[in-house]
Parts: structure tokens; sequence; C-alpha cells
């Protein structure tokens, strides 16, 4: 089993007369490579087209001229930033046994210069600075970002589609609400499945029927509501088949969480999947992880706090924040119900929110408990057999 929170560090010392150490600054049109090649003064730089194959010969390129220089190379690290190409590329890498690594984008540090200089020779250099420390071993110069399997990046693609599309039929429903707000009507309700056969029957506030053109614009954003509410249902329809036809793995913490009343089969796959099922080191790096901590800002006698961080996954912290919510109706004898209750008695609502947080986080450490080691949270009701 590999050692939690691995990543903190590397798993071996650098050795640098003997390692070859690549960076990539990727773009969709071409990617700058730099290196650095024991035994060679200068720092090579180039520009091959986005092609792994044509990457891959210019590290073998590198390789030997390290060997003629009279320094073999026994390890090659290869490192490019977090982005919208994702982890294929280390993945492959990897397969070619080479040690590849995806550092996370905003653990760099940059320059605070109001008009720093930014090119894609620079970038290469700061993400080389920054990796070559990674690799000696000293804190806070970088932070990796774990590279999951093809199955584990699978299995969150319906959970991530599914909050995409509800985000969009969200907004397609404030629209529709919007556009008739104009005219003086209320209380329409989009979601009702013959929603569309209603738009005639509506009337204005001088009590006229909806002008010709509006009238047409609503109907189009009904049609579009319905269509994205269509796969939304198919992923939901799917998710409890796909569960119990391999209740192994993964889906087996979903259908431990899932028995917790208040937790349902999206809400368990969502912390499965996004946070529960990584190596993370401790309580203190799972609450970090969706950004549920505090941003202190000290200076001399001064003390505050900025709010919560926001620095993690945002739908772990989106969902957390919620299921928090209703944990508190649906859990109420649980001893972080309890908890919650006895420090917003007489508080203001801005408390209360303030404090939902402070729960969410808590909840979500006693989850990881329970996924864990199986420890049921203090007063928590499980949902019968």
């Amino acid at each position: 089993m590999a050692k939690p929170d691995a990543l903190s560090k590397p798993r071996l010392a650098l050795d640098h007369g003997g390692t070859l150490v690549c960076v990539i600054e990727m773009s969709g049109s071409s990617w700058v490579v730099a290196a650095t090649v024991p035994g060679v003064d200068r720092r090579p730089l180039q520009n091959p087209p986005v092609n792994p194959a044509r990457l891959l010969e210019q590290v073998e390129r590198w390789r030997r001229e390290a060997a003629r220089a009279g320094r073999p190379i026994t390890r090659t690290v290869v490192a490019y930033e977090s982005g919208r190409d994702g982890f294929w590329l280390a993945r492959l890498l990897q397969g070619h046994g080479i040690e590849a690594y995806v550092i996370h984008a905003s653990s760099v540090a940059v320059s605070r210069e109001q008009r720093r200089a930014k090119t894609d020779r620079l970038d290469t250099e700061m993400l080389m600075r920054a990796l070559l420390g990674w690799l000696r071993g000293e804190p806070g110069h970088c932070r990796m970002v774990a590279i999951p399997t093809v199955a584990q990046e699978d299995a969150r693609r319906p959970g991530r589609a599914r909050d995409g599309l509800v985000t969009d039929r969200t907004r397609l429903t404030n629209t529709i609400k919007a556009e008739l707000a104009l005219w003086g009507i209320r209380g329409f309700k989009p979601g009702l499945r013959k929603a569309a056969d209603h738009l005639e029957a509506l009337r204005t506030a001088d009590g006229e029927p909806l002008p010709p053109s509006t009238l047409a614009r609503l109907h189009r954003l009904l049609e579009r509501r319905r269509l994205v509410g269509e796969p939304i249902a198919a992923i939901e329809r799917d998710a409890a088949p796909a569960v119990e036809r391999d209740p192994t793995g993964p889906n087996a913490l979903v259908l431990l969480l899932a028995k917790i009343t208040g937790s349902g089969l999206e809400t368990a796959q969502m912390l499965v999947h996004e946070v529960l099922s990584r190596n993370l080191r401790d309580r203190r790096a799972v609450a970090r992880y969706p950004g549920l901590t505090g941003t202190p800002d000290e200076s001399g006698s001064r003390r505050r706090d900025k709010g919560i961080g926001k620095a993690g996954n945002p739908r772990v912290r989106c969902g957390m924040v919620q299921l928090a919510w209703r944990f508190l109706m649906v859990q109420p004898d649980a001893a972080l119900a309890r908890w919650y209750r006895e420090r917003t008695v007489a508080a203001r609502g801005s408390v209360r929110k303030t404090l939902i947080v402070a729960l969410a986080r808590k909840l979500l450490v006693a989850l990881w408990s329970y996924a864990a080691a199986g420890v049921v949270p203090e007063g928590v009701v499980l949902k019968a057999a």
C-alpha cells in the first residue's frame, strides 16, 4: 500500500549527476520543453509539436547527450503544470518508464511585480526551479497533483457531468422566470411536465396575452430545459445499477456511506470519487482538500481571519455545505448536530452560516473516519437494512 500523502515529498533523494529533469510548458498548438542534463553546462530548450512520440525522442536524445558527457542517466523526471490537458501525458510517460509528475498550478510562486514578464521560456525556468526544489526535498516549492488511473478518472465523469447539467438547467429556469417577470407574471413553474402548454393561457399585468416574440422565446427556453433534463435523468437512472453490478472497491465505500440517513447515492458517489478514495495523510489533509479550512491574516499584533480558503475542490466544498444543512434536519440527535445547536442558540444568521462551514468540515472528517475504519459518528442513525 502506498504511503499516505506520498506526494508531499519525493520518494528518492536527488542525484544531480544521474538524473535528467525535464519540464513542459503545454499549450494547444505547441510545447516548450526545458531540461537539466547532467554533464551539459547549457540549459537546453526545445519547441516540439504536440506529439508525445517527438517528446520521447527528445528525452532519449538528452539521455544520449548525458552519456557522451560521461554522466549515464539512471533516473528521468518529467513534470508539467495541471490544466486543460489533464493526466493523459503523465500516464503515457509512466508507461514508458519515466517518472512523471503534475504540478499544482496554484502552488508555484510567481513574481509580484505589477507588470511581470511572462513567456513560455520564463515559465519553464519557473517550473524548473520549483521542481528541482521539490526533488531536493525542500518544503514550499510546489505541490504535486495525484495522477488518477483511467478507471478513477472515468468514475468521476457521471457526477461531474450531472453537476454541469444541473447548473445549465437552473440557469434556464432563472432565465424563464426573469423573462416572465418583465411582464409582471409570477408563480410560473418551468419544471412542470406540461409547462409549455400553459404559456398560451398566461396574461401580463395588463391582462393581455404574451407578445408573439416573447412567447416563441419562452417555448425555445422550455424546450432547451427539457433537453437538458433528459441526460440528468439518464445519469441518475444508471447510477444505482452501476454500483450494484460491482459492489467492490470504491463502490463498497459508496454503499457504506449511503447507509447514513440523509446521505443519498449521489452524495456518497461524489464523496468517494472526489475525496474519500484519495490517499490523504490525516484529518487535517481531509479538511484542507475541499478548502474548508480558514485563511489567517497575521502581521505583528494584527490577528484576523479572511474566511475559508476555497483553495480546494469546489464540488466537495459545495456538496459538504449542502449535506451539513441536511444533516441538521435528518440527524438532530447526532453529536455534531448538538454541537452546532449549542453554539447557535441565540446567534445571528451570519454566525450560523459561518458555523455551518465548521460543521461541514467536522462532518467530512467524521465520514472519512467512518469510511476508513468503520467508526460510525456518535449519534448518527443508519438506514434500515
